[in-house]
């Protein structure tokens, strides 16, 4: 296991009549930058004509003033964040995939991980598609298109589509006259529509997109749910609706924004559940609690507010580095640790500590962290983490795919805080998870912690699985010389 990615993150507007649509999805692109820091992407639809830029990088190095201008005005656009769960993170992985068909045009922005995407590919290949990237979103927008071709329309091709897919997908659809928004059945990812004054639709992954360009929230796109938006209006296909709904626990505890609602359930809120879930568990006798930011702050503000004692500011933030459990390459997640953050020492010195985080993976960002702390004067160190212990792999969107590197799996909790330095470690109870945003216990995917998938295990599960193809026939393993 390489590294470890989060989920990706999708746009799409459609506008009652030609406008800015790029800087629309522009702005609400840097309101999901969180989701994804490997590439971004916009296409936006001109009477049928698709203009589309993407590369890798941010939101801000991607798009200058001069690419957004040549993208031009619009009614539609969709646009995409991305960190690889499936495939390398080159420009030829960026998103939207725009596909030129029999019967048009189509552009795709996916957020999540097939399941079946080996089978689906090995398939579509045996039956001679040529494929241009190593992303299980190729493989969704080629089982649409084949679709697309023998149905009457974009939206019966994706319910058809929908009948083939296995596992987590939230995506976007645009074709030359609509735009299409589906959810996978176990509703494994978040995806939400609302509307703006001037009357245009906007969907995102997440509720802080939607703020951010002024549309108001109307409600989540349910588990299974497909809705076509038109000129006319939208209309709304659950024919793959009905089952227990699976949304990834961990949405709420690191990967969305804290001003996000998913579900009808803050963000925020949930975070501050886990904070006074933990005070529960672990009543430390400490001086002051610190939250590691950004997404420990508010655990550790629920903490504070659960025990009583004080809630403080240990660590300042440079705020023009992006978050390190998702930058690519370990040595890369070590150099930032230590430019991002820089320890508070008039708050620390001489203080018994409860420093909160969102997880504890590898350990090793947590050992520089206590070592930080200690090093400021900290006379002891809680370590406690608003996750349970990640013990295995996830295969929908979250890029842990072997045991190999997670901590919890080969240390007990004694052993782990003294890798790390601290004086006690305590994670989140696996129990309490579920009860995070006050609900009855169920509805979420907790795989990663406790192994129960609510979907087969895929047959291939490396990040890498789809690039064997690539190299060149002496440098795969298949290839013997005689």
């Amino acid at each position: 296991m390489p590294e470890i990615h989060e989920e990706c993150g999708v746009f799409g507007i459609f506008a009652p009549a030609k406008q800015d649509v790029a800087s629309t999805a522009y702005y609400a692109l840097f309101a999901l930058q969180h989701r994804g820091q490997e590439s971004a992407g916009i296409v936006v639809n001109d009477d049928g004509v698709f203009h589309s830029y993407k590369d890798v990088g941010l939101v801000n190095d991607v798009f200058t003033k001069e690419n957004l201008r040549r993208l031009g005005e619009g009614t539609m656009a969709i646009g995409h964040v991305r960190y690889s769960t499936t495939g390398a993170g080159g420009r030829e992985n960026a998103q939207p995939i725009v596909v030129n068909h029999l019967k048009g045009n189509m552009a795709l922005a996916h957020n999540g991980n097939l399941v079946n995407a080996f089978e689906l590919r090995s398939e579509l290949e045996g039956d001679g598609s040529i494929f241009h990237t190593t992303s299980d979103s190729e493989v969704i927008s080629y089982i649409i298109t084949k679709e697309r071709v023998r149905s009457r329309s974009i939206e019966e091709a994706v319910i058809s589509a929908m009948d083939r897919l296995d596992g987590a997908y939230s995506f976007l659809v645009m074709s030359p006259t609509k735009l299409i928004a589906a959810r996978d059945p176990l509703g494994f990812h978040p995806l939400c529509y609302g509307i703006r004054e001037d009357g245009a639709y906007i969907v995102a992954s997440e509720s802080c997109a939607l703020d951010s360009i002024g549309a108001k929230l109307v409600r989540e796109v349910d588990p299974g749910e497909m809705i076509v938006f038109t000129k006319d209006g939208m209309i709304s296909d659950r024919t793959h609706c009905g089952r227990e709904k699976h949304l990834c626990v961990f949405e709420y505890l690191y990967i969305a924004r804290p001003d996000s609602v998913i579900e009808g359930k803050s963000v925020h809120e949930a975070r501050k559940q886990a904070g006074r879930f933990l005070a529960e568990q672990y009543p430390i006798d400490a001086d002051i609690v610190v939250g590691v930011p950004d997404s420990g702050l508010d655990a550790a503000y629920g903490y504070a507010e659960a025990s009583g004692i004080p809630y403080g500011i240990g660590f300042i933030k440079n705020k023009y580095i992006g978050r390190t459990f998702i930058a690519p390459g370990q040595a890369a997640r070590e150099d930032r640790v230590r430019i991002k953050l820089n320890v508070l020492k008039s708050a620390i010195e001489g203080k018994r500590v409860v420093l909160v985080d969102d997880s504890i993976v590898r350990g090793t960002t947590c050992e520089r962290i206590v070592r930080m702390l200690r090093n400021a004067g900290a006379k002891e160190v809680h370590m406690l983490s608003s996750a349970p212990a990640f013990l295995n792999p996830c295969y929908y969107g979250t890029d842990i795919d072997s045991r190999e590197n997670l901590i919890a799996c080969h240390h007990t909790v004694p052993e782990i805080a003294e890798i790390i330095g601290a004086d006690s470690v305590g994670y989140l109870d696996l129990g309490k998870v579920a009860y995070l945003t006050g609900g009855d216990g169920t509805g979420f995917c907790t795989a990663c912690f406790d192994g129960h998938y609510p979907t087969g295990i895929p047959s291939e599960t490396a990040k890498s699985r789809f690039e064997r193809w690539e190299r060149p026939i002496s440098e795969n393993p298949k290839f013997r010389k005689r």
